[in-house]
C-alpha cells in the first residue's frame, strides 16, 4: 500500500465529538503499551503520526487519523486512491489513573464500537512476545458479538528468535481461537502490507 497522506484530525472522549461518518474506519485495540502508536505509525509510514509513549495508559481519547493511500500494482505503478480513518481507542487492562478514569475510557470503547457506523473491522493487537491474556480474550469475543470484522496482529515479534515467531503465532492464534493471527513488528517492518490487505480487501 502507498500511503499519499496521513493527518491526524482529532481526539474525542464521547460520540459528540466524533468526526463526522464518512469513509470507511478501522479501529485499533490492545493492552496498554501493547505498541498502537507504533503500528499506527508503521502502517501510515509515518515516524510521529501517533504520539508513542513509554508510560501505559497514556491514551486517554480516540484519536481519529485520516489517511489517503493507493494500491501497489503488481508493476509497481499507483493504483487507484481511496480514503480511510484509524480510530486509535485507549488500551486496556493495565493503566495509570484512579479507577474512575479507567471505567470512563471503557465506556468510551463501549460507545464508539457499538455506535459508529464507518466502523468496517475492529484491529486487536497482542503483545507477541508476552502472548495472550485473558483481557485480549475477552476482548476478541466481544468484537466478534458485535457483529465487526475483527483482525488480530501479533507485535513486537522482533524481540523474538525467527524460528519462535512461528510457534508463537500458534499459540496465540489458539488461545484466542481465531483462524489467523498476523505476524507483526514496527521496528523491522514485517507484516505491513499483510496488515494492510487485511484492512481493504
Amino acid at each position: 500500500m502507498i500511503v499519499l497522506s496521513a493527518e491526524f484530525v482529532k481526539s474525542a472522549s464521547d460520540a459528540r465529538g466524533w468526526p463526522p461518518a464518512g469513509p470507511p474506519e478501522y479501529a485499533f485495540c490492545g493492552r496498554s503499551n501493547v505498541g498502537k502508536s507504533s503500528a499506527l505509525n508503521a502502517l501510515a509510514a509515518r515516524k510521529t503520526l501517533a504520539r508513542v509513549s513509554r508510560t501505559p495508559g497514556r491514551t486517554r481519547l480516540i484519536n481519529f487519523f485520516d489517511l489517503r493511500v493507493a494500491e501497489k500494482t503488481l508493476s509497481g505503478a499507483r493504483g487507484e486512491e481511496q480514503r480511510v480513518v484509524f480510530a486509535d481507542l485507549p488500551g486496556y487492562g493495565y493503566a495509570s489513573g484512579p479507577r474512575e478514569e479507567r471505567d470512563t475510557w471503557r465506556e468510551m470503547i463501549e460507545e464508539y464500537l457499538t455506535r459508529r457506523d464507518p466502523l468496517r473491522a475492529l484491529v486487536v493487537l497482542i503483545d507477541g512476545e508476552l502472548g495472550a491474556q485473558p483481557s485480549d480474550i475477552e476482548m476478541v469475543r466481544w468484537g466478534e458479538t458485535l457483529g465487526r470484522k475483527v483482525i488480530v496482529a501479533a507485535t513486537k515479534l522482533d524481540k523474538l528468535s525467527r524460528n519462535r515467531r512461528g510457534q508463537q503465532i500458534d499459540r496465540i492464534a489458539g488461545s484466542l481461537a481465531v483462524p489467523k493471527v498476523i505476524a507483526f513488528s514496527a521496528r523491522e517492518y514485517f507484516g505491513v502490507d499483510e496488515l494492510w490487505r487485511e484492512l481493504v480487501t
